[in-house]
């Protein structure tokens, strides 16, 4: 009998689609956290449409850039 309690389970198979809805929400997460921290810090960010990226099969999806100005806050020398 072996000491070791923990056994390998391989990952369940993932389609190409539930690959890529895990990597746009991780990544979400990752920006909302970035946006947390950055507001924080006593800034205002704004995510802003700059394009939407189309496929030639009808699918879409909207790309941003992030606006970032000093908080309200903040006071000028």
């Amino acid at each position: 009998m072996s000491d070791n309690i923990f056994q390998r389970i391989d990952a369940p198979e993932r389609t190409d689609e539930e690959r890529a809805i895990i990597r746009v929400a991780d990544a979400t997460h990752r920006l909302n956290e970035a946006v947390q921290r950055a507001v924080s810090s006593g800034l205002s960010v704004e995510l802003v449409r700059v394009s939407r990226f189309h496929d030639s099969n009808g699918n879409w999806g909207d790309q941003v850039v992030p606006t970032i100005r000093e908080g309200n806050s903040k006071t000028k020398n």
